[in-house]
């Protein structure tokens, strides 16, 4: 254990020296601030990491972590990413990326007390409680344990346009766009679940409608006259 920690130092100034070799600036353009078109909320296991799997660099996806990529819009945690991101850091994409294999699915679905977890698997099992016919009908034990992961994508996508900074960002701007994704572990693809963004608003919005305001409205409006 000791040397394995004494080993993420070394790769740090490793990887320092692979940054400024390839820039000599790198890290002053770092430190000046971050623009990133990506908020990213996925899962927090080990082998399910943001940027590596994207293919992306410091600086370019706004990242957020938990058991089982959950937005539950009573945690100040991720409804805070959330709204800062949207409100100042202005992405035009938010990720909501699950993956398959994953452990706090797997706890949902499992029938016993797991104690403190029980409040946040709560909210995985109420997806599976939404969506019962169609995993009751799948035989297979882990075709449902996929599916159920996937729906969970889906619901959470569900959770974030709820939100009011989502809706009211998106009047104003025609952005942020919220994506369902899965990692597969097997192959390490990254699997569009291709939510469609409009509909799943347009039709939420008959109940969750957050942005019927003057203040709202009013900045449509005027962004309309210029």
């Amino acid at each position: 254990m000791a040397n394995s920690y004494e080993q993420i130092f070394q790769n740090n100034e490793n990887w320092i020296k692979e940054k400024l070799g390839q820039d000599a600036d790198f890290f002053k353009k770092l430190a000046a601030g971050q623009n990133p078109e990506y908020l990213y909320i996925g899962c927090s296991d080990s082998r399910a990491t943001a940027e590596e799997l994207m293919g992306m660099k410091p600086g370019e996806v706004f990242v957020h972590r938990n058991i089982a990529n959950i937005v539950n819009t009573l945690d100040m945690n991720s409804t805070a990413v959330i709204q800062y991101a949207v409100e100042h850091l202005k992405v035009k994409h938010i990720i909501i990326c699950g993956h398959y294999g994953c452990g706090g699915v797997k706890a949902a679905m499992t029938p016993q007390d797991l104690g403190l977890l029980n409040p946040w698997l709560r909210l995985i099992r109420d997806v599976y409680r939404i969506h019962q016919a169609e995993l009751d009908a799948i035989e297979d034990e882990n075709a449902r344990y996929k599916r159920l992961i996937e729906l969970n994508v889906q619901e959470q996508c569900i959770n974030v346009i709820k939100m009011a900074s989502v809706q009211e960002r998106y009047i104003l701007d025609h952005y942020p766009i919220v994506h369902g994704w899965v990692f597969d572990l097997e192959t390490g693809k990254l699997i569009d679940l291709n939510i469609d963004f409009e509909e799943i608003l347009k039709n939420i919005q008959k109940v969750y409608d957050l942005t019927n305001s003057e203040w709202v409205m009013s900045r449509t409006n005027n962004k309309n006259f210029h």
